[in-house]
């Protein structure tokens, strides 16, 4: 148990951790975007006007559009014309090109400028990304006019940020991992000590407390003889088992609580457990008028400690009994299924269905309507189930069938 909280402080620190290193990085990776794509849309308006974008001297397609010459005085620095690569398309208002301006670069054939064009006047967007440039759409009632702006530097650089800051992030979890988890075991320190502590008082209160309760029920066995029939004589006998077999199940889930707590590991029949486990309680569900519908699989052979698990199916089984309906129906089901062993058992019972069934499993925890002091139980009895079932490393839940039937299952 302590292994698991040790596990479960970590896997907390590291899903917090995680939590904030991935919303940094989307932070940092998308500002990074944002500012590239605005920084290159401002370029392109730069350009799209009128004085910062200069005419082919010879149109190779058709007449040249009407647009005044270009005077690079009133652009923004002298090496503007220098510093950025482009080119732009002139198309008519059924989307033909007849004029291509690559003045400004010469990596880009007029048959692949054309082929851009196309594709970009399909498109209902002004402007976006399209392969390695950044692009922008003029539209007008004489046709449209497309800017492509070489972007490969700045898309490089939106990669080449991603890959660094995702690479630091898993750097920077693997640190934080390697610290956190050599650091649990002094954080989980308190937790540690208070439950030795715990475990500590629970063992020295029974040992403490068998000597007076064996007084007790001996002095209760004594006046029994001497005043039969007494009802207060009977209370006492009746409350000092139950107050001896909850001092008993304190020490065993107490126990059952420390890791690898299987002090008698076998092999044994689990088909023969079960069947032994249910015959007691024919006799009792006969006389109750319940009807007892079972079936078990033979020849199951399970690994583990017999005793704990004879224990855990007669608790479920007790369990079952107690709380169905007068004359109603316990269902037992024992089988292998592929390579899991499982354990189901159900009985009838009026139960609020939204109420939560894994609180069963809690402590002293009893549901108001089908669970009170008066059916003599010590409230601890499907607490060391569960606790039994995780010691074998198996697993077991409850739900409920409409308000009108509860079922356990163990799987190993």
């Amino acid at each position: 148990m302590l292994q698991k909280m040790k596990w479960r402080f970590i896997v907390a620190a590291m899903s917090a951790f995680s939590a904030v290193m991935i919303l940094l990085i989307a932070g940092i990776n998308y500002w990074n975007y944002s500012v590239t794509t605005r920084r290159l849309d401002a370029n392109l308006q730069q350009i799209l006007m009128e004085h910062f974008f200069e005419l082919a001297q010879e149109p190779p397609r058709k007449e040249k559009p009407d647009v005044p010459p270009v005077d690079f005085r009133d652009a923004p620095s002298k090496e503007s014309r220098y510093m950025m690569r482009y080119f732009s398309v002139y198309l008519d208002e059924r989307g033909s090109v007849f004029w291509i301006s690559r003045d400004f670069i010469s990596s880009i054939s007029e048959e692949d400028a054309a082929e851009y064009a196309g594709e970009v006047w399909k498109k209902n967007r002004k402007s976006g990304f399209f392969g390695e440039y950044r692009y922008i759409k003029d539209q007008s009632e004489h046709g449209s006019r497309i800017i492509f702006l070489n972007a490969a530097n700045e898309q490089q650089f939106i990669k080449t940020l991603l890959l660094v800051s995702c690479l630091v992030g898993l750097i920077s979890l693997g640190i934080v991992f390697l610290l956190v988890y050599l650091f649990s075991g002094r954080a989980a320190r308190p937790y540690i000590y208070n439950m030795e502590k715990q475990k500590q008082f629970i063992t020295d209160a029974s040992h403490e407390l068998k000597t007076p309760l064996a007084s007790v029920s001996a002095s209760a066995d004594v006046l029994a003889m001497e005043y039969e029939d007494n009802d207060w004589i009977k209370n006492i006998q009746k409350q000092t088992v139950r107050l001896s077999r909850l001092v008993g199940d304190l020490v065993i889930l107490s126990r059952l609580d420390e890791a690898d707590f299987l002090p008698n590991q076998s092999r044994f029949s689990f088909s023969d457990l079960v069947w032994e486990a249910a015959e007691p309680f024919l006799s009792r569900m006969q006389a109750g008028g319940k009807e007892f519908v079972y079936h078990i699989e033979d020849d199951v052979f399970f690994d583990g400690d017999e005793m704990l698990i004879h224990r855990m199916v007669s608790i479920l089984l007790d369990n079952a009994v107690k709380y169905s309906n007068p004359g109603g129906c316990v269902q037992l089901d024992f089988y292998r299924r592929h390579h899991n062993i499982v354990l189901e058992l159900s009985n009838s019972c009026d139960i609020d269905p939204e109420s939560d069934m894994n609180r069963l499993f809690e402590r002293f925890y009893r549901p108001d309507q089908s669970r009170n002091s008066d059916t003599g139980g010590t409230g601890i009895g499907l607490s060391i189930a569960e606790a039994a079932v995780k010691a074998h490393k198996g697993k077991i839940s409850v739900k409920c069938e409409n308000g009108k039937r509860i079922c356990f299952k163990v799987v190993f």
